[in-house]
């Protein structure tokens, strides 16, 4: 499988984000130089794993670099 493929794959197969996850990842996806511990901190707070930050995380980063990939793909088309 391509790689690009395999990660839409990936991304595709994360579980759905829990709610109090949403404004976090909508922070990961437009502004992620901006994340902070504290964010993290608020996120075990509200009961979510570490390994669920994590992977949630992950998919958002991945899934908005596919985003732009494809907007950029359009672009030169």
């Amino acid at each position: 499988m391509d790689p690009i493929e395999q990660l839409r794959a990936n991304v595709a197969a994360a579980p759905p984000a829990p709610a109090a996850a949403e404004p976090y990842l909508a922070k990961v996806r437009a502004q992620a130089y901006t994340v902070t511990d504290a964010d993290v901190d608020a996120l075990r707070d509200a009961g979510l794993a570490e390994d669920e930050i994590f992977e949630q995380t992950v998919a958002a980063a991945i899934g908005e670099g596919l985003r732009r990939l494809d907007a950029a793909e359009r672009v030169l088309r």
